[in-house]
């Protein structure tokens, strides 16, 4: 058991019945009153995020979850085909429990966080910035704007489709943040 003086960004809690990592935290001590931890608790199973406030002090139940290297094989009925990269031992995961299966292209190195104490998958999450090649795209129009950012669809290898400016080309490497699908910069 550890309280919240233990609290640290990334630390893994079971708390309503469910796992979730502490995203953010601040310990506050009013003038009045006793302290608290105001905290921002992300959940592994459903991905929402929440805000909840403990009493300091208040004991908490710290999970035992392990991020483990997994490299994407292939996509079938089951689910998405992983293989952990030191045992070559694979494994299936659904797609509700990968952050960003839309960015998913064979090959791509990702982290499963398991729970220990019963050796089953929480999540998949990719990097935080991927590589991916533009499969098509309209060529943009110089003048075609109406505002300073314009942007386009673009389609990538995996078959997302996302905004991009209108400098990128069919052809281009782009990196993708694909913690929102949003376009990053220009890959070099």
């Amino acid at each position: 058991m550890a309280t919240t003086a233990d609290f640290k960004n990334g630390l893994f809690i079971e708390f309503n019945n469910d796992i979730y990592t502490v995203v953010q935290f601040q310990h506050v001590k009013p003038g009045k009153g006793p302290a608290f931890v105001r905290t921002k608790l992300k959940s592994l199973t459903s991905g929402k995020v929440i805000d909840n406030t403990f009493n300091s002090g208040v004991k908490i139940d710290i999970a035992n979850v392990e991020r483990r290297p997994y490299q994407f094989l292939y996509k079938d009925e089951a689910g998405y085909n992983f293989m952990h990269q030191e045992t070559f031992e694979q494994i299936s995961i659904s797609e509700d429990l990968i952050n960003a299966p839309k960015f998913l292209k064979e090959g791509q190195y990702v982290e499963v966080m398991y729970h220990v104490d019963t050796d089953t998958p929480m999540s998949c999450e990719l990097p935080p910035i991927i590589d991916l090649e533009v499969t098509y795209s309209e060529p943009g129009v110089k003048g075609d704007t109406a505002s300073s950012s314009a942007t386009k669809p673009a389609t990538l290898e995996t078959g997302a489709v996302i905004q991009v400016p209108l400098f990128i080309n069919q052809g281009e490497k782009i990196r993708v943040d694909t913690r929102d699908g949003s376009y990053y910069e220009r890959a070099k």
